[in-house]
């Protein structure tokens, strides 16, 4: 288990590349970790570097959260290694492009195991030792896209209203405790996720528009150690916000969707 003298121990989803890898550099500083996600090698690579540059202490334990048992094998495994967490950065998720009446229903389903069933189940797994030790961060990546419908990201945009909902919730009821839940919502962000869920060909990854995954992780660590509710990094991901307040929600809808038009 942990002692008092210990560097704190953070576990990151989805920690093999991106923004997931990037808070996992960040975090190595100064914490050891639990790095999972579904590629091992990966992971491996990620843990060697992380000891050589900082001596960090990082258990590998690979997993596949689309699998429904995942969040409780992964809790057991780390569990039974006598590991105490004391971040959870639950970072894992995808997203798919195009019409939802056209769409793989399957790969719908399994967005939302990821997205929002996955994230569900391991903060309550493991929030309940945080808030009976009081002391204990979690931080969560949600995303722009949980402010309003995105038309032909439809499951992807409501799975991120979930997770930008939920951890605001879970934020205000741990006042007043050492426990805090922080959301860290990012507009596009130039990583493998663009190109796997189909979003590089859309006018939202024109050029300048994606922020690169360092910066975003970086702005979410600063966020999670204040005890932040929320951070939404890059001064155009702010202002479009902003601005959304003074547009009819038919409008939004309207350049929502042709953002998320492919370029020609």
């Amino acid at each position: 288990m942990s002692s008092p003298s210990a560097r704190p121990v953070a576990l990151v989803t989805g920690a093999s590349a991106g923004i997931g890898a990037e808070i996992a550099r960040l975090l190595a500083v100064d914490h050891d970790l639990v790095l999972t996600a579904r590629r091992s090698e990966q992971l491996q690579a990620l843990a060697d570097e992380l000891k050589q540059k900082h001596g960090a202490t990082c258990h590998v334990f690979p997993a596949d959260l689309v699998e429904p048992d995942a969040p409780r094998k992964l809790f057991d495994t780390i569990s039974a290694a006598g590991i105490a967490i004391d971040v959870l950065v639950n970072n894992a998720g995808f997203g798919d492009l195009g019409k939802f009446a056209q769409s793989d229903l399957g790969k719908a389903l399994q967005m939302l195991q990821v997205n929002v069933v996955a994230l569900t189940e391991l903060t309550g797994l493991f929030l309940p030792a945080f808030v009976a030790r009081d002391s204990g961060r979690v931080l969560n990546v949600g995303s722009i896209a949980g402010f309003q419908a995105g038309p032909y990201m439809a499951v992807y945009y409501a799975t991120k209203a979930y997770v930008n909902s939920f951890s605001e919730a879970l934020h205000t009821e741990l006042r007043r405790t050492g426990v805090t839940v922080t959301v860290l919502c990012p507009g596009p962000v130039a990583t493998e996720f663009a190109a796997v869920s189909g979003m590089q060909t859309t006018r939202a990854f024109s050029a300048g528009q994606a922020m690169g995954a360092r910066p975003v992780a970086a702005a979410g660590l600063r966020a999670l150690k204040a005890g932040r509710r929320m951070v939404v990094p890059g001064w155009r991901n702010k202002l479009m916000l902003f601005a959304e307040r003074f547009f009819p929600r038919s409008a939004v809808l309207s350049a929502v969707k042709w953002m998320m038009s492919r370029r020609i």
